[in-house]
């Protein structure tokens, strides 16, 4: 079935010989940070780069395997051709397809050369004999060769080229974004077959990962376009602001993009920081459609639990304070066409990141323990419905759905 792929595939291209590239390992440390390597491929208390972190898709749960240089367990015994066919085709030195949450369609954009100096990189990593967890997928998504048609419909193998009307800037911000930083994975949503949405890129994506109990629940990636219900009130600098220190004026980093900030875009040059700042205000503001408006009755009910249990911090005009509250106005986050971030926080509280990590502003509560579901259904609508914002309403079921 490999076989099958490459015969089908027309813009397939071998790498050049690995001594012609000017690659470094160095420069391949640095690339491995920007694509938060690290986070996807090293589980809580395991080996670096070890593999074993669990993914929870709708297809069924996923392990993410072993990149350290063991020659059993891991890629020690891979070529540069190997190594290249995975990161640009999505198949293994056996022909074996790779499941598409190795976001091999992200770092199919990358050059030739990035790819060289990664594999680089990885010939650096000590060796780990840790072999892989089997996945425990649903049928027919165990059967891998499906993968082929699948790569036939939505795999585009083209490197990313430049847009000549765009600054040097933009466009190495959109090579980061787009390509090793695969922002779309979380930020972009799906079809029914798990490929990304090409219309709505960075429109918002839902996705599965731990709240602050270690359970599993849904997270919803904001809207990253300059819409009124993604980006539209950040700057760039609160882009970079927030990718390099996980805060800014609107945010302050919480549950699954804290590993994205402190292992990969804190690391950032402050030039390519500022270059995916660029881009991210540069593209076209888009939005998915969003739910509709909540009912008087919630709105009443819902202003009544903000003003008691939110208003204090977050002000009677969600504009919030500096010490206190965020800015509930204009959030991406609080308009998320799917509101399980915004959830996840009040039944939870914030799930930020461990230290050196510090943020000035007081500790949110969980109020999932105080509040009923209604209760909490009620409160979201209100603030997705106020303070100009147009997220829509929230039921009880999506709350409960989150517990």
């Amino acid at each position: 079935m490999v076989g099958l792929f490459f015969l089908l595939r027309e813009d397939v291209h071998a790498p050049a010989a690995l001594d012609t590239y000017q690659a470094t390992p160095e420069k391949g440390r640095y690339l491995a940070l920007v694509g938060n390597c690290t986070s996807c491929h090293t589980r809580e208390g395991g080996k670096p780069y070890a593999g074993g972190v669990e993914f929870q898709t709708p297809f069924g749960i996923l392990y993410s395997t072993n990149i350290t240089m063991d020659r059993e367990t891991g890629i020690g015994g891979w070529s540069f051709e190997d190594f290249f066919d995975a990161m640009k085709h999505g198949v293994r030195p056996d022909g074996t397809h790779l499941y598409p949450a190795f976001p091999y369609t992200d770092f199919a954009r990358l050059t030739d050369e990035d790819i060289a100096s990664l594999f680089l990189f990885v010939q650096t990593i000590a060796p780990e004999a840790v072999p892989a967890r089997p996945n425990e997928l649903a049928f027919p998504y165990s059967v891998r060769p499906l993968l082929v048609v699948w790569k036939v419909l939505f795999h585009d193998l083209d490197s990313y080229s430049p847009d000549m009307t765009r600054s040097d800037s933009w466009n190495r911000g959109a090579y980061l974004v787009e390509g090793l930083g695969h922002c779309g994975a979380c930020h972009t949503p799906r079809n029914f077959l798990g490929a990304e949405k090409e219309d709505l890129a960075l429109t918002g994506g839902v996705y599965l990962d731990k709240v602050k109990t270690g359970k599993f629940r849904e997270w919803s990636g904001v809207n990253l376009t300059p819409a009124p219900t993604g980006l539209a009130k950040w700057n760039e600098d609160d882009i970079v602001a927030y990718l390099k220190n996980g805060q800014s004026r609107h945010a302050v980093v919480n549950g699954p993009m804290n590993d994205v900030v402190m292992n990969s875009t804190r690391f950032l040059t402050d030039a390519d920081a500022a270059a995916m700042a660029a881009y991210l205000k540069g593209i076209p503001a888009n939005e998915q459609r969003g739910s509709g408006a909540p009912d008087p009755e919630t709105l009443r009910a819902g202003e009544i639990g903000y003003t008691v249990h939110c208003g204090s911090c977050h002000l009677p005009t969600g504009l919030g304070d500096d010490i206190l509250g965020v800015s509930l106005a204009g959030s991406a986050i609080v308009q998320a066409e799917n509101p399980a971030s915004l959830l996840n926080v009040i039944l939870y509280g914030p799930h930020l990141p461990a230290p050196p990590f510090v943020v000035d502003r007081t500790q949110m509560k969980m109020f999932g323990k105080k509040l009923s579901d209604q209760d909490i259904a009620s409160i979201a609508s209100y603030v997705r419905s106020s303070f100009g914002n147009r997220g829509g309403a929230v039921s009880p079921e999506q709350v409960g759905r989150q517990r």
